[in-house]
């Protein structure tokens, strides 16, 4: 357990012992009762611009009954945190067959450590490589513009978030979080995400850690087979009897189905075979990238550039009735990154190393679509979000290289313009084009009223060193494949629709929740296979 104290503030430059200072004091202890103190959470108060501060969550860990001394000091910002372990238990009913998982992204890689760790043995397909061959063919993309349709940015071990900042952030509170976090320090992420309000990994590191932990699934009796993709669902009786994989059947009646928001053969099988399927809402834009300086500068004013700040970082929002525009996934020191899956599409997306010592910024700026952008059935969003991609491509010169211009341009609606003194990180290459000629009106006039809103609140966000690569159309899954709440498709009993491809979740750390929320279920149903 942990005491964490909210709202410490200490000068810039103070050492964080000032912080834990100031914490002893409000809980009235002395620094020989304290076990362990930590930061939890640190932001910047540069509303005062002759005197920064740094803003502390601040976690005390003591000798004595903490809830003794907490209830003793009696003030607002303290509460107490509990450690929290999973409530697992173990069904009685015999497993046919070892239970397969499709996708080995978070939330397909998680259910397979958790049914292993249980004596499970999963069967996990992943139609991408595993992630050594995965770098290599993603890099070679991005050298030459030869892409593997099985192989890239989307597809393959760790799913999409290994070509990303590794942020782990979640708006979700759920007790699994804490078993996500822990298992992944475990497998190599460093130990501070376990501390951290705003952790991440960094694409480096992530891939250090998806490897271990699928070496941990195959020394637990589990299975992971790449290069291998589901092809069709094998149906008796409404009940899920197998698969077909690669032209081979497999005999299984529980599938996890982890595929990822960019599974589009897979989304149009489940459709051909009636599996409920809804359109949902998602949003579609450009990377919006700076040098980091600049992103420095606008938020911390003379003191960008103090050993003690962190690289700036920004979440932006604003929304005019049922319509948003914000920026989501930003990567301090990162890089925009080609990300298509499909040929002759562009597709963009961002990432960073643990470090984030690039010399740029970037982030999605983007706007929130539904159906009445395209249309109510599910495969609608599907092809909107492809024709988006696919005019990128041609506005790009069909070569890969995508189309972009400077944010002033953008705004100004005039001839598009490369940056002065930025250079674009995208690796294939950039040229200048309208990007308001690849959207729809209504998105071009949010991006609009986006730029010159965030301009106000981070000075350059919106200027002529400012640059828009397009398009931004993977933000999350067009689709939801319905499930009831034994996580089962209604119509399908044994499919377990999972993650963010089906819908339910955003990110690293909310998929792999959803993963181990699947698994669970599965688990307080049958008994572990025997070997």
């Amino acid at each position: 357990m942990a005491i964490i104290l909210t709202g410490i503030q200490t000068d810039l430059g103070d050492p964080f012992e000032k912080a834990v200072q100031i914490a002893q004091k409000q809980l009235r202890v002395h620094s020989q009762d304290v076990a362990a103190a930590y930061p939890v959470k640190s932001s910047i108060d540069a509303r005062h611009p002759h005197r920064i501060k740094i803003v502390y969550s601040v976690g005390i860990e003591l000798k004595q009954n903490e809830e003794a001394i907490l209830q003793r000091a009696n003030i607002a910002n303290a509460s107490l945190r509990k450690n929290t372990s999973l409530d697992i238990s173990l069904g009685s009913r015999p497993m046919t067959h070892r239970p397969i998982i499709v996708g080995f992204g978070p939330a397909g890689m998680f259910a397979a450590l958790l049914l292993a760790q249980y004596g499970y043995r999963p069967f996990v397909l992943e139609r991408g490589m595993d992630v050594d061959a995965r770098v290599q063919a993603v890099e070679g993309f991005w050298r030459s513009g030869v892409l593997d349709p099985k192989t890239n940015v989307q597809f393959g071990e760790g799913g999409a978030g290994t070509f990303s900042d590794g942020k782990l952030t979640t708006r979700i509170h759920d007790p699994r979080c804490g078993y996500v976090m822990e298992q992944l320090a475990k497998f190599g992420a460093p130990a501070e995400i376990l501390r951290r309000a705003k952790p991440h990994i960094g694409t480096d590191k992530l891939r250090i850690v998806v490897k271990n932990i699928r070496r941990q699934i195959e020394l637990l009796g589990g299975e992971v087979r790449f290069g291998i993709q589901m092809q069709d669902l094998l149906i008796r009786g409404g009940r899920l009897a197998g698969i077909v994989a690669d032209g081979q059947t497999i005999a299984c009646d529980q599938l996890i189905l982890a595929i990822g928001h960019s599974a589009r053969d897979t989304f149009f099988m489940l459709l051909k075979r009636e599996v409920p399927i809804i359109s949902k809402a998602f949003s579609v834009g450009v990377r919006i990238e700076h040098a980091q300086s600049v992103i420095d500068q606008g938020l911390y004013g003379k003191f960008a550039g103090h050993p003690a700040l962190d690289k700036g970082e920004y979440q932006l929002s604003y929304r005019e009735g049922d319509r948003g525009v914000y920026t989501f996934c930003m990567c301090p020191g990162g890089f925009v990154v080609p990300s298509s899956s499909e040929p002759e599409t562009v597709v963009t997306n961002g990432m960073s190393e643990y470090a984030r010592n690039g010399k740029n910024a970037n982030a999605a700026l983007v706007v929130s679509v539904d159906g009445s952008d395209f249309g109510w059935k599910p495969q609608d969003g599907i092809a909107f979000q492809k024709n988006l991609e696919k005019a990128a491509f041609l506005a790009g010169g069909r070569s890969y290289t995508a189309p972009g211009q400077t944010a002033k341009s953008f705004l100004e609606n005039k001839a598009p313009a490369m940056p002065d003194r930025l250079e674009p990180t995208y690796a294939l290459g950039v040229c200048p084009y309208h990007l308001n000629k690849l959207f729809p009106e209504a998105i071009n006039r949010m991006l609009l009223v986006g730029l010159r809103k965030f301009e106000r609140r981070i000075p350059g966000f919106s200027g002529s060193d400012s640059f828009l690569t397009g398009v931004e159309t993977r933000t999350s899954s067009p689709i939801r494949i319905l499930r009831e709440e034994d996580y089962q498709s209604p119509k399908l009993k044994g499919l377990y629709p999972c993650g963010e491809g089906a819908g339910y979740a955003g990110g690293i750390v909310s998929a792999a929740v959803d993963g181990v929320r699947v698994a669970q279920q599965i688990t307080s149903q049958y008994a572990p296979v025997e070997k």
